[in-house]
């Protein structure tokens, strides 16, 4: 179960390339998605801003916009890719992927996804806020807001780097 983080510049190219079944476009209000000669079968696009707090005139997450992407990614059984992307590939991105992560393991595993991301994505700096929400909505008690918190922000990057997050039962029972 192969989940590939981007940002948008190289979704095109990664689309091409891995064939994912599952596309998730986390994308600010108004922005313009990349070109896709050949779109995947199944896509959420999901627009908010990256904020971690409401501020006048932008659009935060919402636990409606997560329970849909937990609600998309369980509709994903693994056997192609799904690939998340947002703008820079370091914040909401990171965040979707850190909850699809915990979404598919029991509770007590938040910690290793964090440390993982962290590994993968030394600038993954996971959304806040989206973190926050899916801990409520998954009933993790604050573990999940505190692994996040735990690995702090991540190194100063105009882009993140695309990178692959292994979700396979195997993967997993090596750990």
């Amino acid at each position: 179960m192969k989940l590939i983080v981007a940002p948008l510049h190289e979704v095109a190219g990664l689309v091409a390339r891995h064939q994912p079944s599952h596309l998730i476009s986390l994308a600010s209000p108004g922005q313009v998605d990349a070109p896709l000669t050949k779109a995947p079968p199944y896509r959420l696009d999901l627009r908010f801003n990256d904020i971690v707090e409401p501020r006048e005139s932008l659009t935060p997450p919402t636990e409606a916009d997560v329970a849909a992407l937990l609600a998309f990614a369980a509709s994903w059984d693994g056997t192609r890719p799904l690939l998340v992307h947002c703008w820079a590939g370091v914040s909401r991105s990171t965040a979707a992927a850190y909850v699809i992560a915990c979404d598919r393991t029991a509770p007590g595993r938040e910690a290793h996804w964090a440390g993982r991301l962290r590994s993968l994505a030394p600038t993954a700096t996971p959304n806040p806020l989206i973190v926050a929400l899916a801990d409520r909505l998954l009933n993790r008690d604050g573990a999940m807001t505190r692994a996040v918190a735990a690995i702090g922000r991540g190194a100063e990057t105009a882009w993140g780097q695309a990178f692959e997050l292994d979700l396979s039962p195997e993967e997993e029972s090596r750990r």
